[in-house]
């Protein structure tokens, strides 16, 4: 039996290549039973265009797999995997959405570490819910953004030279050791983890994999590895070991070469607000929240935006935010009770979603089915329901001018949406969306 999966898997294959292999996997293991309104979703999964170790078409199998009912991409400067994501998600009957993540600058918070850990000003947030016609705007508008980083990333290449040679290790060569292990030539994002893949490469190569890497990083450059981490990077077998190796040179290795970014490739936030709105997408603040005993255990205790943060939702209002997107795990119900209020407040939509950026991370979220947090369930299949219905006409888009349910208060329009977005046939979701169109037009709520 053919491996489909391998190749489902392989960034080395061609989009439609990954996704006939798809078509084939589902031909024999046709065994699609969700429940939609009862299943996990995901709106915040980033793939090989940007860092990740799954392709578009992979990313919706894990979801699918793991019993997601729905599924959504969010590169970081990059719209390049939507198209496979969407196709890949029909192909399986999951609902499928797709956006990107960017970092943008808060002119009126120059001083203030807002939701980004490395710096002051500048602030992470997603564009989501892209119809299906404005992916290649979204492509032209974000390339750019992905030069400034292109450039930023290697001169902090440079750097991060000067200190592998000192320690003895091989350099890295920019154009073969992380051009060519990312996807930029076909319209992907470099990220920090690109260059820090790059510099974890090297010293594996010079010391393998085992705890001969652990006395050679502590002898050649000072790194002392947290005890945890010892236990894993100790196993050469371990099958998430760069991933691991790379979390160890984030915290340890990467303040010494980093370079902030400019407002070249942090530009404003509202000419990003103002593009989503041009497109019929949906821009969302990425919330982060005060970090003290972290849920999830990934980030050392630190302020964020809780202390301000009515000023700061003032001011996302100002600037034309639609949405707050959140992890559920990553915070104290307390926090999200408070952020979920002030969104009620400033008629903001609430998105959900887990960061899956690396091979150990899990696709489910538990906690997204806990009573608290059940109404992102609907807020995704109003976001999906959105993404389609825009795509035949920007005015059925949920914040649309001229929608004719404009009239509607929010809660009743996503709610709204919701029922559209499950009415949807997931194999053929574009189709069904025309004849929902068709019924809104003519005013009946579904």
């Amino acid at each position: 039996m053919m491996d489909y999966l391998s190749v489902i898997n392989n960034p080395n294959k061609n989009a439609e290549e990954r996704l006939e292999s798809l078509r084939n996997w589902q031909k024999t293991n046709n065994n699609n039973n969700l429940t939609r309104e009862k299943s996990e979703v995901n709106n915040h999964i980033h793939t090989i265009y940007s860092f990740s170790p799954y392709t578009p078409a992979m990313a919706a199998f894990q979801a699918f797999n793991c019993g997601l009912s729905a599924a959504g991409s969010v590169d970081h400067d990059s719209i390049a995997a939507a198209r496979e994501l969407l196709e890949a998600c029909a192909i399986l009957g999951i609902g499928g959405c797709v956006g990107f993540e960017v970092r943008v600058s808060f002119n009126n918070f120059t001083d203030k570490k807002i939701n980004n850990p490395d710096s002051q000003g500048l602030v992470y947030m997603t564009v989501q819910g892209i119809p299906k016609p404005s992916i290649d705007k979204a492509a032209d508008f974000l390339k750019p953004i992905r030069e400034q980083r292109l450039n930023r990333t290697k001169l902090m290449t440079v750097s991060a030279n000067v200190i592998l040679k000192e320690a003895g290790f091989n350099e890295i060569d920019f154009e073969n050791d992380i051009i060519n292990q990312s996807k930029y030539k076909e319209g992907g994002g470099i990220t920090e983890r690109h260059l820090l893949a790059a510099a974890a490469r090297k010293i594996i190569d010079k010391f393998g994999k085992g705890k001969q890497l652990i006395e050679g990083i502590k002898n050649k450059m000072g790194i002392t590895i947290q005890p945890r981490l010892v236990v894993l990077l100790s196993d050469p077998e371990n099958p998430h070991y760069l991933f691991d190796l790379l979390g160890v040179l984030k915290t340890e290795f990467l303040p010494g070469i980093f370079i902030q970014p400019d407002n070249n490739e942090c530009i404003p936030a509202v000419d990003v607000t103002s593009f989503a709105d041009s497109i019929g997408a949906i821009p969302a603040y990425a919330y982060l929240g005060d970090v003290g005993e972290s849920p999830t255990g990934d980030k050392k205790a630190e302020k964020f935006e809780d202390d301000f943060i009515e000023e700061l939702f003032t001011e996302l209002s100002r600037l034309n935010y639609k949405a707050v997107t959140y992890m559920p795990p990553r915070n104290t119900i307390k926090q999200l009770q408070n952020v979920q209020k002030l969104c009620r407040d400033y008629s903001f939509m609430e998105i959900s979603g887990v960061d899956i950026i690396n091979s150990r991370q899990s696709f489910n979220c538990k906690e997204v089915m806990k009573d608290e947090f059940r109404h992102l369930l609907d807020t995704t299949w109003a976001l999906i329901a959105h993404e389609r219905l825009a795509g035949i006409d920007k005015r059925f888009g949920l914040f649309s001018k001229g929608n004719p349910l404009e009239s509607l208060e929010l809660n009743k329009r996503l709610n709204a949406y919701a029922v559209f977005g499950k009415k949807l046939n997931l194999y053929s979701p574009d189709e069904s969306a025309y004849e929902i169109a068709q019924e809104i037009q003519k005013g009946r709520l579904i």
